[in-house]
């Protein structure tokens, strides 16, 4: 319910060092995030890695479930991932999530990837809602 997004990879990890996420919540049950391709983000055929988007998929769509679940935090079950066409450096990258259900311990969910309006890849997934808060030490 926000039209801003935000950058929610301030932490040290991965995500972070590889540029981070921005994301916003679209309604109860919608979200997006999204993400610039930068030359680190490419394979050797000099386009988007795999990896890097089932990276982005996991980390927008696992801020989703978390944000659902809210204060719980969650973590990725299963994440079945199609890879259906390619990106490149420069093109910005837009995930759009939906909440498909809730339970007390899960989510599960539907995210579409997309580049210049076409579908780059998709996944369902399956999120667990952890009982109590995860620390870092």
């Amino acid at each position: 319910m926000t039209d801003k997004f935000e950058q929610i990879s301030l932490k040290t990890g991965f995500m972070k060092h590889n540029g981070g996420v921005l994301f916003r919540q679209i309604s109860e049950n919608h979200y997006e995030f999204k993400s610039t391709i930068t030359k680190n983000h490419l394979n050797s055929a000099g386009v988007t890695h795999g990896g890097y988007l089932a990276a982005l998929i996991d980390a927008g769509s696992g801020s989703a479930a978390h944000r659902s679940a809210e204060p719980s935090p969650c973590v990725t079950i299963s994440l079945d991932l199609k890879f259906i066409s390619t990106s490149k450096i420069g093109d910005e990258i837009i995930g759009r999530v939906k909440i498909l259900k809730k339970t007390k311990t899960l989510v599960f969910l539907f995210c579409e990837l997309k580049c210049n309006d076409e579908i780059i890849a998709s996944a369902n997934g399956i999120w667990k809602i952890l009982k109590s808060r995860i620390t870092n030490s």
